[in-house]
């Protein structure tokens, strides 16, 4: 391992232990507090262009395999732990963590003081960051900080969309046990792709979907043009307004067919509607977030990874119904329309990784598109 250095914009430094790619790169440093589902965090595409840092000291200690990738790879800009493994012990295992670093290009970090670093972006927000393994000169990494692009200044779907569209057929493994429906035939779901997670559009086809996936540039006389049965927005990173081709899209859709979205597919489906947007101080990414489903009070124990919300006062009451909250800052975690078919929730229920006190949100979706239909 070679010395590194982090530094964010406000000057403060954090070194570390490198190890993975060696070389340099500038992001927006965010905190997980999941204790499991490394693999999932690393190749979720919301992180794009965002450095994680995982609270939980000891990371690496069952290694990466093939199966439980969320996307075609790494999307982080680097990765922060207090102790990496350089023991993998797990059967599912193919390589160790470092490795699966190195030969994504992705730059690590260990032996960092993550509680001092988690702790520092609490109490001042999440802010620009620039990571060297290769020179450690400290104010010249400031400045690189300072002047890297704004997450909300970068369209970071348009880095993780589809290049084209693509059909999607696979179901959960059978032996995770999850519900599955079978059906002769199955309803036809385009989904937008801001940056899917593949476990949601697996839970959509053991929902009983049959799923298109199109670019988020998709026309909606596009989308229309497949005849589906319901549209799905997904999950992305970065902030949505710098996606206002799709959300464009979307209001044109209002109303003609039935509609669920997810994590930014939620923040689109509020700017859709009407609704305004604002940045966290640093966000939710975990798999620990209470939110209350204020129809029946339940409290779900619920995976989250987002940087921004939609306002609560700037949605029209009289059509659009807030059916979720945070426990933790009661900020929007679901909505829904008072007439037309859409809902959406600012969570993941897929449960890659998280618990499945969520799972029914994608029946939930299949019942209004049967409803819909008639």
């Amino acid at each position: 391992m070679r010395d590194a250095i982090l530094a964010l914009e406000d000057s403060k430094i954090f070194y570390g232990r490198s190890f993975g790619w060696q070389g340099e790169r500038t992001g927006e440093v965010v905190f997980n507090t999941s204790m499991t589902g490394y693999q999932e965090v690393l190749t979720d595409p919301s992180y794009k262009g965002q450095m994680v840092v995982m609270t939980y000291p000891h990371i690496g200690n069952y290694g990466i395999n093939s199966e439980d990738f969320e996307s075609d790879g790494p999307k982080v800009e680097a990765f922060l732990v207090r102790e990496v493994s350089r023991v993998v012990s797990n059967w599912r295992a193919d390589q160790d963590l470092e490795t699966f670093l190195r030969q994504h290009e992705v730059i690590g970090l260990s032996e960092v003081d993550t509680r001092a670093l988690t702790r520092h972006i609490r109490s001042f927000g999440v802010m620009k960051a620039a990571i060297s393994t290769v020179n450690l000169d400290q104010e010249r990494l400031v400045q690189i900080a300072r002047e890297a692009p704004d997450i909300s200044e970068r369209d970071l779907v348009a880095e993780v969309t589809c290049s084209e569209p693509y059909e999607w057929a696979e179901g959960s493994d059978p032996e995770w046990g999850l519900p599955r429906v079978e059906r002769g035939v199955r309803l036809h779901v385009v989904a937008y792709d801001c940056g899917v997670k593949r476990n949601i559009l697996r839970r959509l086809v053991d929902a009983g979907c049959r799923i298109t996936v199109v670019p988020a540039a998709t026309p909606a006389a596009d989308v229309r043009a497949l005849r589906p049965d319901g549209l799905f927005l997904s999950n992305g990173p970065g902030d949505p307004e710098q996606v206002s081709y799709l959300i464009q899209e979307v209001r044109s859709l209002l109303g003609q067919l039935p509609i669920f979205g997810i994590c930014l597919g939620h923040q689109v489906l509020g700017l859709a509607l009407g609704g305004r947007r604002f940045k966290l101080k640093f966000g939710h990414h975990g798999g620990n977030q209470p939110v209350k489903d204020l129809e029946t009070g339940w409290v779900q124990i619920t995976a989250q990874n987002y940087n921004f919300a939609i306002a609560a006062d700037s949605l029209d009451s009289s059509a659009v119904e807030i059916t979720h909250i945070n426990l933790n800052d009661h900020t929007v975690e679901g909505l829904r329309h008072r007439r037309w078919p859409l809902f959406s929730v600012q969570y993941h229920p897929e449960a890659a990784s998280g618990p499945h006190d969520a799972e029914p949100l994608f029946q939930r979706f299949v019942e209004m598109i049967e409803e819909w239909k008639g």
